[in-house]
């Protein structure tokens, strides 16, 4: 009787199929991470994971790979895809029903698209708010003359004020920026960004 312990199922596959597989599955959990990511963002954690494994693949994927690779239906990549396609973060190669498809690797006019809809809004709103606010305790400490001061601090108003208008400018200069499509373009990219942050910072 041999003695030596015998490799487990899993372990036997992996050594009969190569290494391949096992950067398939790190491949698969990049992906996961990345659906996460989005998902804390508001959207579906598999535009995410599609979108990944778009992106990464060598080829164009079709629906049923895309499927297979992550295990869920296809009626579920189907619907993803047509989002997909209306966000612009990925196509079809062709015209053809089953034609497979691509990730589009310039995401950020959707991102600065997001940030617009979503986070500049949230701004703006809290801006107009503190106008009005700093204009309502302005008339309040004319209107006093000489009486009890204004319960409401409006030096520190105008603080949140140009708080959130330094915020607001941050996301017109990130929304600006456009993504590159190669590595060494994505080091220019960085270098931009970096530089935005630094004036910020220096302005403080």
């Amino acid at each position: 009787m041999n003695s030596k312990t015998a490799p487990s199922s899993e372990t036997a596959d992996d050594a009969r199929r190569g290494p391949q597989d096992a950067l398939t599955r790190s491949v698969l959990d990049v992906s996961a991470a990345a659906g996460q990511f989005i998902e804390y963002w508001g959207f579906k954690a598999l535009y995410g994971r599609i979108w990944t494994l778009l992106a990464l693949h060598r080829a164009p994927l079709s629906q049923a790979d895309i499927a297979d690779l992550l295990g869920v239906s296809r009626s579920a990549v189907s619907t993803a895809m047509a989002e997909l396609l209306e966000l612009g973060l990925a196509k079809p190669r062709d015209d053809h029903r089953h034609a497979p498809w691509e990730a589009v690797i310039d995401v950020w006019p959707t991102i600065a698209g997001v940030l617009r809809s979503r986070e500049w809004m949230l701004l703006e709103a809290a801006r107009t708010a503190l106008e009005a606010a700093i204009e309502e305790a302005e008339i309040a400490a004319t209107a006093q003359d000489g009486a009890a001061p204004v319960q409401w601090d409006v030096d520190r108003l105008r603080m949140l004020l140009a708080m959130t208008e330094m915020g607001q400018g941050f996301l017109k200069m990130l929304m600006a920026l456009r993504m590159p499509r190669t590595p060494d373009g994505f080091q220019g990219w960085m270098g931009r960004a970096s530089q935005i942050v630094a004036r910020l910072r220096g302005g403080r």
